[in-house]
């Protein structure tokens, strides 16, 4: 696939089919994105692929912690304290286009709580992964990292498959490393979905819109 025609047809798939995508597909994957740039080569990005126990676990744990009032405890910040715009009115428009293509209102709680919890599930995908930083490293390791899930989302596109990145996975990351040993050292970034999109789902036929070339750029003599 041209990569051109991949950034464009990339999107985040909230549906997938029950079709196996096998360790050697996801292995596949991530040997094409770590040639993903980072600074001075360092490389930083760490990724878990997800056993069926585990995510099992790691679903139901999440659930669980919601279903108590527990409140996330995510490694870091990924969405502002309180919103402005233009981001205040991209964000409400995203959600609207999402709840308005599974045709739940905006006074449906319950329904709107079910379709959430569809994310930590993976949205049903086979795959379902995790990426880690380190936490002695600094923000530039964080971009690195965001280079390199992007190219794991793009890689991933040119194989056939389908994928959906998740700050929803890792709103619990005591949860994760409790059912993990050894990541200690680790910031939990986020999840990651990847399958064969179930284009049937009506889920995944609505489309957010980007704004205009002219919105984000300019020309300086």
């Amino acid at each position: 696939m041209d990569v051109l025609q991949a950034l464009k047809e990339r999107r985040s798939c909230r549906a997938f089919l029950d079709k196996t995508v096998t360790l050697e597909q996801v292995a596949e994957i991530l040997n094409a994105a770590r040639f993903a740039p980072s600074g001075v080569n360092t490389q930083p990005w760490q990724v878990i692929a997800l056993g069926p126990t585990t995510k099992s676990k790691l679903c139901q744990g999440i659930i669980c912690q919601r279903e108590a009032a527990i409140a996330p405890n995510p490694d870091y910040d990924y969405y502002p304290k309180e919103w402005f715009e233009p981001y205040k009115s991209r964000r409400k428009a995203c959600g609207q286009a999402l709840y308005g293509a599974l045709g739940i209102g905006l006074e449906e709680t319950e329904k709107r709580k079910i379709a959430w919890y569809r994310n930590y599930h993976f949205f049903g995908a086979p795959v379902g992964l995790l990426f880690m930083v380190e936490k002695k490293l600094a923000l530039g390791s964080w971009l690195d990292s965001g280079m390199f899930i992007q190219s794991v989302m793009l890689a991933a596109q040119g194989l056939g498959l389908a994928s959906c990145p998740q700050a929803a996975m890792v709103e619990y990351p005591d949860l994760i490393r409790a059912l993990i040993p050894g990541l200690e050292p680790y910031a939990l970034i986020c999840g990651m979905a990847i399958g064969y999109a179930d284009e049937t789902a009506a889920v995944n036929r609505f489309r957010t819109e980007r704004v205009g070339l002219e919105t984000f750029f300019r020309f300086v003599e």
